[in-house]
């Protein structure tokens, strides 16, 4: 993916201009706001941001240090019941430091204003709108919720998060799913503390900086750096299909400490390579002392191995007998939290606990194995260096000079098949030595999906009875087996199943290898009988090649693409589809072969048909062959499966004799 493109410098990006003289204060609500019905520049959006203000600046005191103070100003308008969802907001905080005081949030207002007669009524928000709540043990979270919201109001709440974590600053998002009038950010950051900070996403902001005495006491004062962030008319980030997390590409500014360079000590640097960062997360008791540990498995280990002579058998034992022990708790980590010993005993752990215990099995049987560091989907893209841009820990083993990755969290995955949710941009392995290396994490091979349709035209019922086998491997296998495993009502299935497929009607229906061998394909197989699958005119037949497998609508529907097109991983479906022409019909004409594909045959379709006797074959392939396109792309996938659509839409006629 071209990350540069959403990740940028933003002194190099900007403008310098003045601010805008408009007031934006709290406690500023007028009528004519009240009264606007709705954003003339966005008239589908549920509500508006007018104003988002924020600053960031830091108190010292003796013995504690540098205290960072965030304070967040919210003045939002509901237009739509869509919109009232906006009238809860929720912070979450950081409590788990080792060495820190807990972060602390604290809300100082929080209004709501109608029109009520012509006059503007203000109600503020009581005690029992504010919660606190405890997510795990390093986060909590504060909520409020707004007192008489309704269509039309005007919300305003203002809040202060203190920090005495000064190394991440917290983002300052200025995108959203809603659009935003107007935001300014405001950073007052000591001369002693040195930032790196970054844009993300596309949008062009306007920022100034200067520097001024601070008016807070350090030994004998000192100097700070004022800098001003702002922009008007934030278009809202639409939701879009085929995106991998939105947060990746909204607007935000990050800070992230670089140096400090205090009075009369050595200056340090913080700005972190890759090895650092590996080699300071290696380092801790949690990670690389745990990996070290073995004696809790040696009997276990010593029954797996008798008849596993080749590195790849005793892997694949190895790997088959933790994902059946173990039993993941859900937690995402790469540290460990009772640690491997007493998981290993509960037969539950975090992701952690669960593939440290993997990774030492698999190097004590022989094999190389390292562990690789990974960001979810949903933590975000690590874009520089910092161990806060992982969220998870799998294994990398090394098999005949290629690298196989495992994770035994999920109850389906297999060698090289890993949990969906990462395969997001590239992991990072680490070794004992703290040296560290890039690992793709997205596959390069696509994962197939077969299906075989045999079918008999009747002309006298006007109907296509038949058979349908489906064979899905590697991820479209995961897939698959993880549907199942979550919806066991097959009855509810297969009655969605005949509703997606034109509404025909399944019986005989099975499943082979739901989880027997999961390296091995999943197959599907069903009979059928199809009421709709062609048209009758003039005592013709009109039949489409792939009967009710034929795409009908283009899955790229907008206009206008803002986002990177995201798949998961590369596939490729492939339809084989044989029909027996009823006596008494032949061929009058068929569709022509066809071929499409894009640039670089990133995308591709091909699509064959013979005709002998009384029979049809047609092969259709569809292959997405990468799984991320940037959003410059997507005009030209839009026209790949617009043609794909036109294509497969193209009639066999049959004709009497």
């Amino acid at each position: 993916m071209r990350f540069k493109s959403l990740v940028l410098v933003a002194f190099l990006l900007v403008n310098i201009s003045k601010v805008s003289a408009q007031n934006y204060e709290l406690d500023k609500v007028t009528i004519e706001e009240l009264q606007e019905k709705v954003n003339t520049k966005d008239t589908t959006a549920p509500a508006t941001i007018l104003f988002k203000k924020g600053k960031t600046f830091f108190t010292y005191s003796e013995g504690r240090g540098f205290t960072a103070n965030h304070v967040y100003e919210f003045k939002i308008k509901i237009y739509k019941k869509e919109g009232l969802s906006w009238a809860n907001h929720r912070v979450s905080y950081y409590v788990g430091y080792g060495n820190l005081n807990d972060d602390n949030v604290s809300f100082s207002t929080a209004v709501t204003y109608n029109l009520e007669n012509g006059a503007i009524a203000k109600t503020k928000i009581t005690r029992e709108g504010i919660f606190n709540n405890k997510v795990n043990k390093y986060w909590n979270q504060a909520t409020i919720t707004l007192p008489n919201v309704k269509v039309g109001s005007v919300i305003e709440f203002k809040y202060v998060v203190k920090s005495q974590n000064v190394v991440r600053l917290p983002d300052f998002d200025f995108q959203y799913d809603i659009p935003v009038n107007y935001f300014e950010y405001k950073t007052e950051i000591p001369e002693f503390l040195i930032y790196k900070t970054i844009l993300i996403g596309q949008l062009n902001i306007t920022s100034s900086s200067e520097i001024v005495e601070s008016k807070q006491i350090f030994a004998t004062g000192y100097k700070q750096i004022n800098s001003l962030y702002t922009s008007e008319n934030i278009p809202a980030l639409k939701k879009e299909r085929f995106v991998d997390n939105i947060s990746n590409h909204s607007g935000s500014i990050q800070n992230e400490l670089e140096r400090k360079r205090f009075p009369q000590q050595p200056v340090v640097d913080l700005t972190k390579t890759w090895d650092g960062v590996a080699k300071s997360i290696y380092e801790n008791d949690s990670f690389g002392k745990e990996l070290k540990l073995k004696n809790y498995y040696s009997d276990d280990l010593k029954t797996l191995l008798p008849n596993a002579n080749l590195p790849s058998e005793r892997l694949n034992a190895i790997f088959k007998f933790v994902q059946n022990r173990m039993n993941w708790n859900k937690e995402k980590a790469y540290f460990v939290d009772k640690g491997v010993k007493k998981a290993y005993e509960a037969k539950t752990g975090n992701a952690a606990e669960i593939n440290f215990i993997l990774i030492s099995m698999l190097k004590n049987a022989g094999i190389e194995v390292s562990p690789v560091l990974v960001s979810t989907l949903e933590n975000g893209v690590p874009v520089f260096p910092n161990r806060t841009v992982f969220n998870y820990v799998i294994a990398a083993a090394e098999i005949d000079g290629k690298k196989v990755l495992l994770d035994a969290t999920n109850k389906f995955t297999t060698p090289n098949v890993l949990p969906l949710n990462l395969l997001n941009w590239k992991g990072r392995l680490i070794k004992a030595d703290g040296s560290s290396q890039e690992i793709e994490l997205i596959p390069e091979t696509p994962s197939k999906a077969n299906y075989t349709i045999t079918a008999t035209i009747n002309p006298d019922l006007r109907k296509i009875e038949g058979q349908v086998r489906i064979r899905r491997a590697d991820y479209s296998a995961l897939q698959f087996r993880e549907l199942k495993s979550s919806d066991n009502n097959e009855d509810a299935y297969l009655e969605k199943l005949e509703n997606d497929l034109n509404k025909i009607q399944i019986k005989d229906y099975s499943l082979e290898n739901k989880s027997e061998d999961l390296s091995k394909p999943i197959v599907e197989k069903f009979s059928f009988t199809s009421d709709n699958s062609y048209d009758v005119i003039e005592g013709k037949i009109f039949l489409k090649p792939l009967l009710f497998f034929t795409d009908i609508t283009n899955p790229l529907v907008q206009e206008e693409r803002q986002m990177p097109i995201y798949f998961g991983y590369p596939d490729q479906n492939t339809y084989n589809v044989f029909f027996e022409i009823p006596d008494g019909y032949v061929i009058e004409s068929m569709p022509k072969p066809m071929r499409i594909s894009t640039e670089n045959k990133d995308a591709s379709y091909i699509m064959n048909m013979i005709a002998e006797e009384n029979k049809i074959q047609i092969q259709v392939t569809k292959g997405i062959n990468k799984a991320i396109f940037v959003a410059s792309d997507y005009d030209m996938l839009k026209e790949f499966f617009q043609k794909i659509i036109v294509s497969q839409n193209e009639k066999i006629v049959l004709k009497k004799i």
